[in-house]
């Protein structure tokens, strides 16, 4: 193995390691930054390297759903109408209940697909369009409800389409 070679081998292993570490200490706990270390991982060529990520990185997604960073990223994307933090809490319950939840690591993903395809959205927005606080403290009209119920839906639903597009594969395993 020429000079060139060996140190280009030890660069990538202390790369792969200064994220892996990154993962560990929760430095790294943003969708865009847990996405582009999840794309490293997904490309190590050394089967050591990609073992050694999996810990850390379904830890990392755990620790960012949990965190409450997940609800905070997704009510960033919601600043008009901020996203339901039970229907979130509703997402999570179902992932942790599905037996086929261990089809990937990654928690965030998860609870993004949970959300679109149970089609939990219109309920949530349905119901968060009832509650009183939105109203002053008045009950609204059905056609009040129900128009405050669309916008809470197109925003949403936007930020979880917004949120899936970082993954152009799912990230599972079979």
């Amino acid at each position: 193995m020429s000079s060139r070679s060996s140190k280009k081998g030890r660069s990538s292993q202390s790369s792969v390691q200064q994220l892996i570490e990154s993962l560990r200490t929760h430095r790294v706990n943003t969708l865009t930054e847990l996405c582009r270390i999840e794309r490293v991982a997904a490309t190590c060529e050394d089967e050591a390297d990609a073992q050694a990520f999996q810990e850390p990185m379904t830890a990392a997604w755990d620790y960012y759903v949990n965190s409450n960073q997940f609800l905070t990223e997704l009510r960033g994307l919601t600043p008009n109408y901020p996203i339901s933090g039970e229907l979130v809490e509703e997402a999570y319950r179902q992932v942790r209940n599905d037996p086929n939840s261990n089809r990937s690591w990654n928690l965030a993903w998860l609870c993004l697909v949970k959300i679109r395809d149970e089609n939990l959205i219109p309920a949530y927005a349905q119901s968060e369009s009832w509650r009183r606080e939105m109203w002053g403290g008045r009950d609204p009209s059905q056609e009040e409800a129900d128009q405050l119920a669309q916008y809470f839906q197109y925003e949403w639903t936007t930020a979880v389409e917004t949120m899936l597009r970082h993954w152009s594969v799912p990230p599972t395993w079979y």
